[in-house]
């Protein structure tokens, strides 16, 4: 299918085939008919791309003071190639579509093929041929009303959100400032509601549609603009005033107030300056509030992503249901978007019109619409290059890869390093949506991106694959890749439930391929420093682990324990995994305390106390409190009569027979390369898993065992499995923990514990 996508880096527009997107749960694909141009949103992400990399540092200085925070945690370069990164991604344009149901997701209802709908949602209802669009950002089209009409329900809603904030009553007299396309429209919905709307805007031409519109009084912003407003209110000064205005400028802010009656309400749903001048609006005690988008549930994941709806009794007019209520006042000819269209194009003429709302063409305009025609073929896979196997490459010491997801950290941390290593043939690339799919697989050289997960594990070609998707979904398509006999690897956590690790465990004993998880630590320098000095220890380690985590919203996706399995389970599993790997011993009972505060969980600040089958000890101390000027890790290892400190896997300090030495350099190394060499020989000449099986699973159970600690109040917790013989709590130690390409079992009836 067509997409049309922006550079981030550079401005530039290109209209390309991807794959059409992945079908998720609670989701309905679209085939699109027409969708709008919001012409002041897309033209400002445009003049922002198209800035030099000053010119975006000076227009946006919170993510530079990102940048320098990242630079001074992680080192200049992890934070220049993860700022280039994100600049390298290209931009879904559009928000406002509408278009016929071709598929329905699990998950939804009152949906069906062949359906009529309208779809709102930035990176949902862009402008491309189909779209994969949440059911809580859908809403049917009333019979009477056209697909282009309802292609401006998105940005109808964006104007009804404001006028709902204004809380009109019967006979006010409104002012909507700025008459471009949602000014517009905001003048047809302020008649709607019964009110008396004056216009004004710089442009005559938009004033005087206004007035064809339904405004009572209209007229070109100036200095009369006062002086009118005093007489459309009889000197009382406007009732509520609404920003529909896009400028940096804080004139139409300090107009607002000027204009404004005593008490009166104040709305900017335009990105306008919000310097509100105190001299103007404290003597009136006026009311300014900033509408959010398109209504209640945007911005939240929960209501857009998973099709959580608010409960009508307490939030009636939901962005959803603002939606239905644009379409329904579209229907009854109140609202008259097709009034409004100046230009059409099609996704071929993309530059056409992005050349019109930029200014280049000198050309009026107002709604801008892309319209798409004829049927639509759902393709899942576009090919990249032809052959996917490079000549004479199929040899058994060939890794011929294929790789399920491409986020942030496939892209930063596992793709660059794969692409220069030698040997390796990039063969197949599965994503989520095919927009990051194409970019993804262009740049690293795959043969294909595909949406269809199975075309990667079903690929003869493929012998080994990466996974490298959320959390929730880890351990199914390790299942499904292990029974096709690949070799794995997969990136932590293994599992996010005890039944999801049995099944993994399972496969993994019964397939051809070899299984490793991805607890990079281990790889490290300054890891396997640790494991020289105290891996011939003949008394039991003191361990301590210390991460300043920093903060993730309650919202994000990580934490969800559905989705991300949360903190514990998603990021604590590194540092119990990287104690056992120092003590070689697998832990065998936990105790965990956690701080409830606000909105966050136990997880986001805990300690947790670990003891190990050789008599070990570990803490791990994980807070996301902190403030990121402080390195990220710490780690603090006794035993022997040595000390090994870690800082943040720099450097650190050795201590032994009475002397200090530094160790490690100041360049960050947590292993990421050296593990995956390692995966690499194993599928390139067999041999077991470097981080063996059994380890991976004792690592996952402890983070089990911390949940129901923290659940329990800090009690102590057994780490314990049953496969394959019986191993129980009671003495301390467990013996024999061993793992083999095709079984995974626990010695001899053990009996370990507190």
């Amino acid at each position: 299918m067509k997409q049309l996508l922006q550079s981030y880096r550079n401005g530039a527009l290109s209209v390309m085939d991807v794959p059409v997107p992945r079908l998720g749960t609670n989701q309905v694909l679209v085939a699109t008919r027409a969708s709008v141009i919001s012409a002041g949103t897309e033209r400002a992400v445009a003049e922002f791309s198209e800035k030099s990399l000053v010119g975006k540092a000076r227009s946006r200085p919170d993510l530079v003071r990102q940048v320098i925070k990242k630079v001074q945690t992680d080192g200049l370069v992890a934070a220049a190639q993860a700022a280039f990164a994100r600049l390298d991604v290209p931009l879904a344009l559009g928000y406002s579509s509408a278009g016929e149901v071709v598929e329905v997701g699990p998950g939804v209802q009152g949906f069906k093929v062949g359906d009529r709908v309208a779809c709102a949602g930035g990176g949902y209802a862009s402008h491309a041929e189909v779209v994969a669009v949440p059911r809580n950002l859908l809403v049917p089209i009333p019979d009477g009303v056209s697909y282009e009409q309802a292609a401006f329900t998105t940005v109808g809603a964006v104007a009804l959100q404001g006028v709902r904030l204004a809380e009109l009553k019967l006979g006010e007299r409104v002012v909507v400032l700025g008459l471009g396309l949602i000014g517009l429209l905001t003048v047809q919905l302020v008649k709607a509601a019964g009110c008396l709307v004056l216009g004004s805007d710089p442009d005559p031409e938009r004033v005087r549609l206004s007035l064809e519109l339904g405004a009572d009084l209209a007229v070109v912003t100036g200095q009369d603009l006062i002086e009118a407003v005093a007489e459309f209110t009889r000197g009382r000064g406007a009732d509520a005033v609404l920003i529909t205005a896009a400028t940096s400028s804080n004139e139409p802010t300090e107009l607002a107030g000027e204009i404004s009656r005593l008490k009166g309400r104040v709305v900017a749903v335009g990105d306008v300056g919000m310097n509100i001048p105190r001299r103007i609006y404290y003597p009136k005690e006026l009311e300014y509030k900033i509408s959010m988008s398109y209504g209640p549930g945007r911005y939240d994941p929960n209501y857009e992503e998973k099709g959580i709806d608010y409960p009508y009794a307490y939030v009636p007019f939901t962005e959803q249901r603002n939606m239905e209520t644009i379409l329904q006042l579209v229907k009854e000819g109140k609202v008259t978007p097709e009034r409004l269209i100046t230009h059409r194009f099609t996704l071929a003429e993309a530059e056409r019109a992005y050349r019109l709302i930029k200014g280049e063409t000198a050309e009026k305009y107002l709604g801008v619409i892309f319209t798409y025609t004829g049927a639509v073929e759902l393709n899942r896979t576009v090919i990249l290059r032809e052959g996917t196997a490079a000549p004479g490459s199929r040899g058994a010491g060939e890794v011929r890869l294929g790789m399920l997801g491409a986020g942030n950290f496939a892209r930063l941390m596992l793709l660059p390093r794969l692409k220069k290593m030698p040997g390796v043939n990039l063969i197949g690339l599965a994503t989520a949506t095919g927009l990051s799919g194409r970019y993804t697989g262009e740049k690293y050289g795959f043969g294909y991106c595909t949406t269809d997960t199975e075309k990667v594990l079903s690929d003869t070609e493929i012998n080994a694959v990466v996974i490298a998707t959320r959390h929730n979904t880890h351990a199914g398509l390790a299942v499904r890749a292990l029974r096709a006999g690949k070799h794995v690897f997969v990136e932590k956590p293994l599992a996010t439930t005890e039944e999801e690790l049995d099944m993994v465990l399972k496969a993994a004993g019964e397939s051809s391929g070899t299984l490793m998880v991805g607890f990079n630590r281990r790889f490290a320098p300054l890891g396997r420093l640790a494991r020289e000095v105290f891996g011939s220890h003949s008394q039991p380690l003191c361990m301590l682990y210390r991460v300043n985590a920093g903060y993730i919203p309650p919202e994000h996706w990580t934490q969800a324990q559905e989705e991300g399995g949360g903190r514990v389970i998603g990021e604590v599993c590194h540092f119990v995994d990287f104690l056992q790997f120092v003590c070689g011993s697998p832990p065998v009972a936990v105790s965990a305390c956690g701080v409830k505060s606000g909105s966050l969980s136990p997880e986001d600040h805990l300690t947790v106390s670990l003891r190990f089958a050789d008599g070990s000890i570990g803490t791990v101390l994980y807070f996301a409190n902190g403030d990121k000027a402080v390195p990220k890790e710490y780690v603090e290892i006794y035993g022997g009569g040595k000390t090994l400190i870690i800082d943040d896997f720099r450097g650190g300090r050795l201590a032994q027979g009475g002397r200090v030495r530094k160790v490690g350099s100041r360049r960050q190394d947590k292993g990421h390369t050296q593990e995956l060499i390692s995966w690499l020989k194993v599928v390139k000449e067999g041999g077991s898993s470097p981080v063996p099986l059994a380890e991976s699973a004792a690592t996952t159970m402890a983070t089990f065992a911390i949940i129901e600690s923290l659940r329990q109040g800090g009690a102590v917790v057994p780490v314990t499995r049953i496969l394959g013989a019986k191993a129980t709590e009671q003495n301390g130690d467990m013996a024999n923990v061993t793992a083999d390409r095709s079984t995974l079992h626990y010695g001899e009836d053990v009996q370990t514990g507190p």
